[in-house]
């Protein structure tokens, strides 16, 4: 598509994607870190008749075509399937989006005094420009997990009466161009408190710290994620996009758990996969490069009466795979680093990614010209928006995805995702309108593909 999908909406789609960016947005305020948002999905799933996986493994229950079930691992990622009348031998249509956002993380032992301060010591988790982390109001999500078994789950900073933290920077009068974006890893600490309780800044924290029934030490055994503070906001005069943290792959994952929620009647099993630690490498028990997901097909395909080994990596191998993950949208400010003939474009639909990687398209995923085909023509009969992209220029530009990790499998897989403004900034900006054309695919993807 090279034109604004704007301007092909009727009043009713218009409505349509308002209520779902409504819908959205509170999903992005309220999940702001992976657990946050297998929370949410899990809560979701269950609403709509999809059973624990888990449960049914336990009672040795069987599963048929039209049966619905789900499973999290380790509260920080999901995998889901409605079961369509065909064999699983015959393959599975799947979606997969990551959950986890670039972030900072505290470390193991995090909290000190110093120079009449409390500090928190942070590791930075993914890709970021350090700088863009300085002089924001920032948030503490995360879990606490006891010695004694008890677990606390922190959330400061995001109601109104709630403090807030961040990371200083260099006042213009006392730093050149090159200090102003030279941050160091090591510098992004928190400040978390400045008033002395019996002579010690550290212990007035502390103090703090223990009515929510955490001791420094339980530090050692906790998770928390630190997060720009503050709801997503309408975008533009004409409300036209979203800012908000998290779009990356937020956005996506969203729009995959929606489409399999209202996915009908399928005719091969539609399943979906969400998970971690894509921003840092898919490595990991949560992240996509564990064996978890294959080990859940076989599960289900016993349960279903299905299992034997052959047909096992038969499933696999036959399934179709949309890897639904974000892209680089092309920035005015910004034409320099981009091909404006293969950059994907904000409002234009939804980015297909032939190939991701870089330069000599390393550490990428190349989708067979058969499979885009057939995505082409599903695409235009059922009139979906999209363009087909590449991430900046070669040799500048180059992304990774989990497209890869699946197509070992030997799945035929492609990247579809939503053209992202600042990505990996604390505060992203995507269109509405490709959030919701992108559900729109995923959706017939799994239905009709």
């Amino acid at each position: 598509m090279k034109t604004n999908g704007w301007q092909k909406c009727s009043q009713e789609r218009l409505e349509e994607i308002d209520l779902f960016s409504e819908d959205y947005k509170s999903f992005l305020n309220d999940c702001k870190t992976e657990r946050e948002c297998i929370k949410y999905f899990s809560a979701q799933l269950s609403n709509c008749g999809f059973s624990n996986l888990n449960g049914l493994i336990r009672a040795q229950k069987k599963i048929k075509p039209g049966d619905k079930v789900f499973v999290i691992n380790m509260n920080k990622a999901l995998v889901a399937f409605a079961l369509g009348k065909a064999p699983l031998e015959e393959g599975m249509d799947i979606l997969c989006a990551h959950i986890d956002s670039p972030r900072l993380d505290l470390k193991s032992n995090p909290v000190y005094e110093g120079s009449g301060f409390c500090m928190f010591d942070t590791h930075y988790y993914g890709g970021i420009k350090k700088y863009q982390w300085t002089t924001l109001p920032l948030a503490l999500h995360g879990l606490v997990c006891k010695k004694d078994g008890t677990k606390i789950d922190i959330k400061i900073g995001e109601d109104r009466e709630d403090p807030v933290v961040g990371v200083t920077d260099l006042l213009p009068h006392l730093s050149d161009k090159e200090k102003a974006v030279d941050i160091k890893g090591e510098q992004l600490n928190l400040i978390v408190g400045s008033k002395p309780e019996n002579g010690s800044v550290k212990e007035g924290i502390l103090r703090i710290l223990q009515k929510f029934g955490i001791e420094e030490e339980d530090f050692a055994s906790a998770e928390i994620e630190v997060v720009p503070a503050g709801r997503p906001r309408d975008f533009g005069l004409d409300k036209s996009m979203i800012m908000g943290y998290g779009h990356d792959d937020r956005s996506c994952a969203y729009a995959v758990a929606r489409a399999l929620i209202a996915c009908q009647n399928p005719n091969k099993t539609a399943a979906i996969i969400l998970v971690d630690k894509e921003e840092t490498g898919s490595l990991g028990a949560t992240g996509m490069k564990s064996r978890f997901f294959e080990n859940m097909v076989a599960e289900v395909m016993k349960l279903a009466g299905e299992y034997n080994e052959l047909s096992f990596k038969r499933a696999l191998n036959k399934s179709q795979v949309i890897s639904c993950d974000v892209t680089a949208g092309f920035d005015p400010n910004w034409p320099e680093s981009s091909n404006k003939k293969t950059e994907a474009f904000l409002s234009r639909g939804v980015a297909f990614c032939k190939y991701t990687g870089s330069r000599g398209k390393s550490d990428s995923n190349d989708a067979n010209p058969e499979y885009i085909a057939k995505l082409r023509k599903i695409m235009e009969e059922n009139d979906i928006a999209c363009q087909f992209t590449e991430m900046g220029k070669v040799d500048v530009g180059g992304g990774g995805t989990i497209a890869y990790i699946l197509a070992e499998y030997g799945m035929e897989v492609i990247d579809a995702g939503l053209p992202v403004l600042s990505m990996h900034a604390p505060w992203e900006v995507i269109s509405k309108f490709d959030l919701y054309e992108n559900y729109r695919f995923y959706k017939l993807f799994l239905e009709s593909f």
